[in-house]
């Protein structure tokens, strides 16, 4: 009984660290009916009232949402994307009148123009005002929802940034507009499409098709990643394309990582404390967030700095840790190993010595500090 007691409590105690998941039924002016919304709110959302977060919009969202939603929060778990808000349109059988195309110019038309109005004009606006949400916006569509999504890249500005498209129908004459859109487009965007080798037959060829016309646009503003999955079928996918979309689309935003280490810091032109710089304000500038400097990123940077002896950087990553951690002992360190390189050893030793009541990080012990204290104090005879 007392164990039964204690899962429960460790139960009700956990809870608050798992995303948040809601229904809610909006009433749409422009469909003229309710739609039901599955909505995921990121992990304590309610007590990080200061933050805001990316949407991620998923149509179908019947069968799509989970894989979605279980991507994203595992991905912004590990710091990989921004936690986002997560937003479902279930669509069922009405799917195909949501999508509706003229037969002319096949554009949206009838019910397929009021549901992308439903989008773009009630429902988007609505979580913006009943969430705090940052300025980016990916859609997530699966063959006939993938083919709508890609009609707000027509509107000036398109009302997405990132766009997943998993084996497209495509309207026809959009295999041809689209990569002419993208070929001129003023806006950053990000686009994803695949398909897999076992894939419904004219659907991996459109989308083989349509590879071959995004892969040879050149602009500095499209974004473009492409999969074609061994042994996918059309539904299998779904599952290997959503969590590559993710990966591709935030690569900026994820802590450094070895790969970046090694290929990038440690042969980069640009002063390393200018590259840490730049990479939380391409964050910023892409998705809206303004984030703090990692821990990892400032470890990294200093890292490449003294392999590389590039003493200025490391004095600059230095005062940068010191404003923006002041209890631990991360800039003190690296400031303390800047005075030691440059020849002020009695500053370095002081230096060490001031950051011994403070919080210790990865590696950067207090012990650790103090030991280079004592040895420039014996060494030097201070």
């Amino acid at each position: 009984m007392k164990k039964y007691i204690l899962l429960i409590i460790t139960t009700l105690l956990a809870f608050p660290t798992f995303s948040q998941i809601k229904y809610e039924e909006f009433t749409s002016a422009k469909l003229g009916e309710s739609r039901r919304l599955k909505i995921q709110l990121p992990r304590n959302y309610d007590t990080n009232t200061d933050k805001v977060y990316p949407i991620v919009l998923v149509l179908d969202a019947d069968y799509l949402f989970e894989p979605v939603a279980g991507n994203v929060d595992y991905f912004s778990y590990w710091e990989d994307m921004p936690e986002s808000i997560v937003v479902g349109v279930m669509q069922g059988n009405k799917r195909y009148d949501d999508g509706n195309y003229d037969d002319t110019n096949f554009f949206p038309a009838e019910t397929g123009a009021a549901f992308f109005e439903f989008l773009g004009l009630e429902l988007i606006p609505y979580i913006d005002k009943q969430y705090r949400t940052a300025k980016f916006v990916i859609a997530v569509g699966h063959d006939f929802t993938a083919n709508f999504i890609n009609y707000y890249l027509f509107k000036d500005p398109p009302l997405f940034n990132g766009y997943i498209s998993l084996s497209p129908d495509l309207a026809p004459m959009l295999d041809a507009r689209l990569p002419e859109r993208l070929a001129v487009i003023q806006n950053k965007i990000f686009y994803y499409l695949a398909t897999g080798t076992d894939d419904i037959k004219d659907l991996m060829e459109i989308s083989e098709g349509l590879n071959t016309s995004l892969q040879a646009i050149d602009n500095k503003n499209f974004n473009y990643y492409y999969d074609n999955f061994e042994g996918a079928t059309h539904y299998s996918l779904v599952g290997r394309g959503i969590p590559n979309a993710m990966e591709k689309i935030f690569s900026v935003y994820r802590p450094i990582s070895k790969q970046e280490f090694a290929d990038v810091l440690m042969k980069t032109d640009i002063p390393i404390h200018q590259y840490l710089i730049d990479k939380y304000k391409t964050i910023e500038d892409l998705f809206g967030l303004t984030n703090p400097i990692r821990e990892n990123d400032f470890l990294a940077t200093a890292a490449a700095a003294e392999k590389r002896k590039k003493w200025e950087s490391l004095r600059e990553i230095a005062t940068l840790a010191k404003k923006q951690y002041p209890d631990t002992v991360l800039g003190d360190y690296y400031m303390g190993r800047y005075y030691e390189e440059i020849g002020e050893t009695k500053k370095a030793m002081r230096t060490f010595q001031g950051a011994y009541d403070k919080e210790e990080v990865d590696f950067i012990t207090i012990d650790l500090m103090l030991d280079r204290a004592e040895k420039i104090k014996a060494d030097f005879g201070y």
